[in-house]
């Protein structure tokens, strides 16, 4: 079964990155939920149960790190280190296939048809 681990911030995605080397990694960045579990991001709202439902593809011993990027207008800074740093991310939510190119954004995390081929895909 797939790993999930849930981490807030660029520091935690890194060490969690650090700590699951040599692994298939799956990294999904989104919106992050304020004190009553909500979240700014509506697009991420709508893939989170589209990736729930679909992460049973990804290989056995793989792991998906969900990554809150902040509140709304730290991700809004175009210089925010998510935006600058190798990741690149362009939008919430992104799920990225660790050192691949293979890359899902915005609406397209919310296909089902989508999801399911990312996480099967060698």
């Amino acid at each position: 079964m797939v790993q999930e681990i849930h981490v807030e911030g660029f520091d935690a995605f890194n060490k969690a990155i650090e700590d699951n080397k040599g692994k298939t990694v799956f990294a999904l960045f989104s919106g992050s939920k304020d004190a009553n579990g909500a979240n700014w991001c509506p697009d991420c709202v709508a893939a989170e149960p589209v990736i729930a439902r679909n992460v049973k593809f990804a290989p056995e011993d793989a792991v998906l790190i969900h990554c809150g990027v902040g509140e709304r207008s730290f991700w809004k800074d175009q210089k925010n280190v998510f935006r600058t740093s190798k990741l690149s991310l362009k939008s919430v939510p992104t799920l990225l296939k660790m050192g691949t190119s293979q890359r899902l954004e915005e609406a397209q995390c919310a296909k089902d048809d989508l999801v399911q081929m990312f996480f099967e895909e060698d």
